[in-house]
């Protein structure tokens, strides 16, 4: 019996998707629930899982094609056997992914497997508790040299090369919307700095005893959402956004936190932050950076936020001014810690130090407000007893 497959219903915020490319090739045998085809959209990439075990009868979309809600993508035999004399799939990673079946690899490390050629043993070798990301295999080496799909180089009289090759729509996305932040909003940034020394000295104390308990290390992040949570509360109109001319003051505190992917930055988002424990938070932001990283984040964990937070030190950045991840009106932008000379009760002493900013849209919020909320997001990081003992 044939049996057609068809685009998944999107998001309701998702008009269409693109093809990325197919998994299976026409006369393939496949599983059911075994992806067939990669869809991605401006924030995620999503499967395309086969109903039925059978054969690939007929593709109908191309790689490329950009797609909707119900479209028919291919048609299925339903318990059929490949027929003879099939044509090889066209999939570089088919003979890695049948050798190293008890591997599983998320849709983006997948793409990584076709695109780079890996071999096998470089795919087992990868995989950890059966499963390979894509940041598992970045050290995996190519078992040969494939072209990149783009259009031909160009070869100028210096030996030099450059190629050409589309966006992705999550990059796209990336793209229009932060131009749209910067046109549409009325951009400014605060900046202060922040000693670490109470909150260092409270992880070198208890980060062992913590994981034990929780399963999870204690990092910084968990500290500087207690802290702005905290810096929110005290001053709501940095928790708030405009609607045409009106302001909404969000009761509610769900931030967002920046992830960096191979596919490009990504914001998921912690619901009710403020009812969260330090252990909660951690967990949460490792759970959403791993999917973020894999390409199995949903829409849903990235849609919405009342307020984020970026750390561009885990990369070296020592000062920044974040852009605003609209239609929130503000960002605070955390950066790599490092030793500098301050003065403490009038000696000078080297403290392990931070600078913090504060993006903001001023249509909305005053220099007053910004400068008097990153204060407290300062105090309450540079004395984290008192937010943790909520006095």
């Amino acid at each position: 019996m044939s049996v057609e497959i068809r685009v998944p219903q999107l998001p309701e915020s998702v008009a269409d998707a693109t093809l990325v490319n197919w998994r299976k090739q026409p006369g393939e045998a496949i599983g059911r629930d075994e992806n067939l085809a990669d869809l991605e959209t401006d924030k995620v990439v999503l499967e395309v899982p086969a109903p039925v075990n059978g054969v690939l009868k007929e593709v109908r979309v191309q790689a490329g094609a950009t797609v909707k809600s119900g479209d028919l993508l291919a048609i299925v035999e339903e318990g059929a056997a490949p027929a003879k004399g099939a044509a090889a799939p066209a999939v570089a990673a088919a003979p890695a992914a049948a050798s190293a079946a008890d591997t599983k690899l998320s849709p983006a490390a997948k793409r990584v497997v076709e695109e780079q050629k890996l071999s096998p043993a470089t795919v087992a070798a990868a995989a950890k508790d059966g499963r390979a990301g894509k940041s598992d295999l970045a050290a995996a080496k190519p078992a040969a040299a494939k072209p990149a799909a783009a259009s031909a180089p160009v070869a100028p009289r210096t030996g030099r090369t450059e190629q050409r090759v589309p966006m992705t729509r999550l990059r796209q996305r990336i793209a229009e919307r932060l131009v749209q932040a910067k046109t549409e909003q009325a951009m400014l940034t605060t900046f202060n700095e922040v000693d670490m020394t109470a909150v260092n000295e409270l992880r070198a104390r208890y980060k062992d005893s913590f994981e034990k308990k929780h399963g999870v290390k204690l990092g910084f992040m968990g500290f500087f959402v207690k802290a702005v949570i905290e810096g929110l509360k005290r001053f709501p109109m940095v928790n708030a956004s405009i609607e045409g001319t009106d302001i909404v003051y969000h009761e509610y505190f769900d931030i967002g936190v920046a992830v960096s992917t191979d596919r490009g930055l990504m914001v998921p988002v912690l619901r009710d932050a403020d009812q969260m424990s330090l252990a909660e938070i951690e967990k949460a932001i490792g759970s959403y950076a791993q999917k973020a990283r894999e390409g199995t984040i949903s829409l849903d964990d990235l849609t919405g936020g009342t307020f984020s937070i970026t750390n561009g030190g885990v990369f070296g950045s020592l000062l920044s001014t974040p852009i605003v991840n609209a239609p929130q009106s503000a960002i605070l932008g955390m950066h790599k810690t490092q030793p500098r000379p301050v003065v403490v009760d009038g000696e000078i002493v080297i403290r392990p130090m931070m600078y913090v900013a504060v993006s903001y849209d001023h249509r909305i919020i005053d220099g007053r407000e910004s400068v008097q909320f990153l204060a407290m997001v300062k105090e309450s990081l540079e004395y984290p007893g008192r937010v943790l003992l909520g006095v």
